[in-house]
């Protein structure tokens, strides 16, 4: 199955670099490419690709409230791709707004070529790009500089949790692998992937990059806590 790609990035060297780079791949497809957030959003609705690559800071509109659009579309829109942020910095308050927008993840712009489309491939099939050390990385800069945990409504969320899905959502939240939890819980790493899936569909979250945010913004893991 062929993965359709649109590139949203305002340096046209960028664009042109990613999108040859891409279609080099057999079983990756560029279906177009803009120049800021505003033409990217009326690109993919014209082509509907299965993710976007979208660069965080652009004229016009920036990435954020692109991919917000994108996300979160009208009433009559039921198209709704994977975004994929792209940045020049590893940390960026932009990259937290757009991972509680929906957004699959980032990725830095000098990242290796391999990264990429390996990146593309991972949000295209449902993952969030959130390697563990990234996620770690993420979750310590989140903890010192986003919003409180929230209480009320996300942690009573949790209510509707088993014990056993809401440890697996406490070590997603803390930066664990799938291997890596089911070697902490002692479980078959299949066994893990289901919880996730479950803990996902309970909680209405796209992927693991939203079940980090809900996991601080819930209370169910607080800052400085390990």
């Amino acid at each position: 199955m062929t993965t359709r790609v649109i590139i949203v990035d305002d340096q046209a060297m960028v664009r042109a670099g990613f999108a040859a780079l891409l279609a080099a791949q057999s079983d990756i497809d560029v279906v177009g490419d803009a120049p800021d957030g505003v033409q990217g959003v009326a690109l993919s609705r014209r082509t509907h690709p299965d993710v976007v690559l979208m660069d965080v800071r652009m004229p016009e509109m920036d990435g954020l409230e692109a991919a917000r659009q994108l996300l979160a579309p009208p009433a009559g829109v039921t198209h709704r791709p994977k975004v994929l942020m792209l940045t020049t910095f590893d940390v960026d308050d932009y990259v937290y707004e757009a991972l509680r927008a929906g957004a699959s993840g980032f990725l830095l712009k000098d990242a290796p070529p391999a990264d990429l489309i390996s990146a593309v491939r991972v949000v295209a099939a449902g993952e969030a790009l959130l390697a563990p050390s990234v996620t770690r990385r993420l979750i310590a800069d989140f903890a010192r500089s986003g919003p409180v945990a929230r209480k009320g409504r996300p942690a009573l969320r949790l209510n509707g949790l088993t014990p056993r899905e809401t440890e697996v959502l406490e070590l997603i939240a803390r930066g664990l692998s799938n291997v890596e939890i089911a070697d902490a819980l002692i479980v078959a790493e299949q066994t893990v992937k289901t919880h996730v899936s479950r803990v996902l569909a309970k909680l209405d979250l796209r992927d693991r990059a939203q079940a980090v945010i809900f996991a601080y913004e819930s209370g169910l893991v607080s800052p400085g806590e390990r």
